[in-house]
């Protein structure tokens, strides 16, 4: 689990294609001192495992499926990443419970200034919408972020200054694809009222995928 809160920043020194999959080599901003082989570490919002390291530099695998459904896949050498190291029990929540999924990909319509901060305005499919509301997280590559307002297939936030300075949010121009996690709550949420369809009466049933409908109700969902 990580937090949005981006620790720094890291520089990709190789990519290396194995087939479907690749390895990535990084350089980050400043050394994890007690850095583990096998922990997880977050590179712009997408949960990787350290396979190798040495003192700054370290390296990860990814998947042909994280390739396909991020914008890894499309780094080079010199490019520049958020990194984040997996949020420990006792840690600060400063920002919001993410997993390091990526569930897909924004485009940055517009930015403009808006008193010290920037607002920036995305696209996203639009399946992702129903787990986007007005005051909720969202993470955009890994930075946990406060949506300002939504629609269908839109939304936009704001970065205030510190954010765009420790992490690359700063550097993103109008046309730059993003990955974007939605909030883990509304997916559970989702997932679980979708079991939930309405019989032909019209009522609910009173038992689907293991939850009954006294649980639901009790909790302000029926």
């Amino acid at each position: 689990m990580f937090t949005g809160l981006v620790e720094c920043r890291g520089t990709v020194l190789r990519m290396e294609r194995h087939g479907v999959d690749a390895r990535m080599m990084l350089r980050s901003d400043r050394t994890f001192a007690d850095m583990v082989l096998g922990e997880s570490v977050a590179v712009d919002g997408a949960c990787l495992t350290v396979v190798a390291f040495d003192g700054p530099v370290f390296s990860v695998d990814v998947s042909a499926e994280t390739l396909a459904k991020t914008t890894l896949g499309s780094k080079t050498p010199g490019s520049v990443v958020n990194l984040e190291r997996a949020v420990r029990l006792g840690d600060r929540l400063g920002g919001h419970l993410m997993q390091g999924h990526v569930d897909g990909l924004g485009t940055l319509t517009q930015k403009k200034m808006e008193g010290r901060s920037w607002r920036f305005y995305f696209t996203v499919p639009e399946e992702l919408s129903p787990f986007i509301v007005s005051k909720g997280s969202i993470a955009v590559n890994g930075v946990s972020l406060t949506v300002n307002g939504c629609a269908p297939g839109r939304f936009d936030v704001n970065v205030i200054p510190h954010t765009a300075d420790v992490t690359t949010l700063g550097s993103l121009v109008v046309g730059e694809r993003v990955n974007i996690e939605t909030d883990i709550l509304a997916k559970y949420v989702e997932n679980m009222l979708r079991a939930w369809t309405k019989t032909a009466s019209g009522n609910f049933p009173e038992k689907s995928g293991g939850v009954d409908a006294a649980f639901l109700r009790r909790h302000g969902f029926l």
